[in-house]
């Protein structure tokens, strides 16, 4: 580059002076400025810009790659991928180079850009959906649900089975327990987080699910040599239990095997026992026997609005009416009893009243007794539990009280009401009772019955004393 340079200005300075005759000596510095440019550009010597060879570092996206960076990321991308170069325009690439002022002589290689192929696109795009699929399967399959499956499966081997005799938390298809248990068996993310969140339950938590496992066929068939004939008792599966205990499951008890025994002579699967002919006429054993009984033709038939309408008015009339002589009766009784003469055998000297119901009779021999439902702390003088269930029934329901002038009152100290002759008493209040009074408590019904005799010899004494 040196030696060019003197011989390009002694050419300048040679064509100077043949133009200086004629021109100025401002015409003539330009003149020599202009043939200094047109000797560097003939000589191909333009100077080289200076830049770094160093790669401009930015954030990469998927589908590009800069220019400067393109040597450096071709050996980090995984995979080698297929890199396809494109040649621009020259018009694209003069003024694209004129926007960079880019100035190079030499020959110049056109901008490559990298395509990554469909494939990695599609292997990234798995990677992304991949965990929203196993959060999702294990929000359905809790890690209750997956031991018990894995217990099922050892013990049966057998998926229909297991669909068949297995409660899960939800109720899966057949299809979908398939695609469980091949997920815990070959997909090591799925099987991994099921193992940890199993591991994680607690031990009785364990051990309930363990004595829910399926019966194998093995065990089975140990206990279908048990005659029908014979009552065994827990010793006797306690012994088959010490003398297989490798054909056992382990949480099996006696007693466990007892009801499976049990279940097997229900449904006629000892080894002595046969299945026995459908039932005969309209002897029918139990509720499949009736369905393969019932003629499917009939089933078909179109139904009579208009006669079931009817029916279940004629239905209701007569459920009404039997309700209706339920509460009469014990009227009637008292009724009869008065015609025929016969004394009711419910009173005595002492007996003031009674309550008298289907089960129970209480006798009223003070003037003032609770009822209610008697507890471990808590005594009252009438146990209505005696009677039926009485849960609904408050611990301290009613009061009933004899005043002076013979007459009885109940007063309700309960949160339920008291229904006398069909008439609410509510909490609080209080209310008359008569003889024959009909009163229901939470579904129980009793009779009041006065004696009658002793109450007026009762009154009879206050009239006395009431006399000056």
């Amino acid at each position: 580059v040196k030696a060019g340079i003197p011989s390009a200005v002694a050419g300048g300075a040679s064509v100077g002076p043949m133009v200086s005759q004629s021109r100025s000596e401002d015409e003539e510095s330009s003149a020599v400025k202009r043939t200094a440019a047109q000797a560097f550009s003939g000589a191909g010597m333009i100077p080289k810009r200076r830049s770094s060879s160093r790669s401009i570092k930015r954030k990469k996206f998927d589908d590009e790659l800069v220019e400067s960076s393109l040597a450096k990321s071709t050996s980090r991308v995984k995979g080698q991928p297929v890199i396809e170069p494109i040649r621009c325009p020259g018009s694209d690439l003069a003024s694209s180079d004129k926007k960079k002022g880019l100035k190079s002589g030499s020959a110049l290689t056109p901008p490559l850009t990298m395509v990554i192929t469909p494939s990695s696109m599609s292997k990234r795009m798995k990677k992304n959906k991949q965990p929203l699929q196993i959060t999702k399967d294990l929000g359905r399959w809790k890690p209750t649900d997956d031991l018990l499956l894995i217990n099922a499966v050892l013990q049966t081997t057998d998926l229909t089975s297991v669909h068949l005799g297995v409660k899960f938390s939800c109720r899966f298809t057949l299809r979908e327990i398939q695609e469980r248990w091949y997920a815990l068996l070959y997909d090591p993310v799925i099987s991994k987080l099921a193992w940890q969140a199993m591991r994680q339950l607690h031990p009785e938590a364990i051990a309930a699910i363990q004595s829910k496992a399926l019966f194998s066929q093995a065990e089975e068939a140990l206990l279908a040599k048990i005659t029908s004939s014979s009552q065994p008792k827990l010793e006797v599966f306690q012994d088959l239990l010490n003398k297989h205990p490798n054909v056992f499951y382990p949480s099996r008890t006696a007693k466990n095997l007892l009801v499976h025994w049990q279940l097997l002579k229900q449904y006629y699967l000892l080894e002595d026992q046969s299945v026995q002919p459908l039932p005969k006429g309209e002897q029918v054993l139990n509720f499949s026997d009736a369905e393969q009984v019932v003629d499917d033709a009939k089933l078909k038939d179109s139904r009579d609005e208009v006669l079931e309408h009817e029916l279940m008015l004629a239905d209701r009339h007569q459920k009404r009416e039997i309700r209706q002589l339920e509460q009469e009766l014990p009227r009637w009784q008292v009724l009869v009893d008065s015609i025929t003469g016969m004394n009711s055998p419910d009173f005595d000297n002492q007996t003031l009243a009674a309550l008298r119901g289907r089960m129970v009779r209480y006798l009223m021999r003070s003037r003032e007794i609770t009822l209610g439902r008697a507890t471990k702390d808590k005594q009252i003088d009438v146990d209505l539990s005696l009677e039926g269930p009485a849960w609904k029934i408050s611990r301290k329901q009613g009061i009933i009280k004899l005043k002076n002038n013979g007459d009885f009152f109940i007063a309700n100290e309960g949160r339920r009401p008291i229904y006398i002759d069909g008439r609410p008493v509510l909490s609080g209040n209080k209310w008359k009772l008569n003889n024959n009074s009909v009163m229901e408590i939470a579904g129980l019904r009793f009779v009041f019955l006065i004696n009658q005799e002793l109450i007026s010899l009762i009154k009879a004494e206050a009239a006395k004393m009431n006399q000056p």
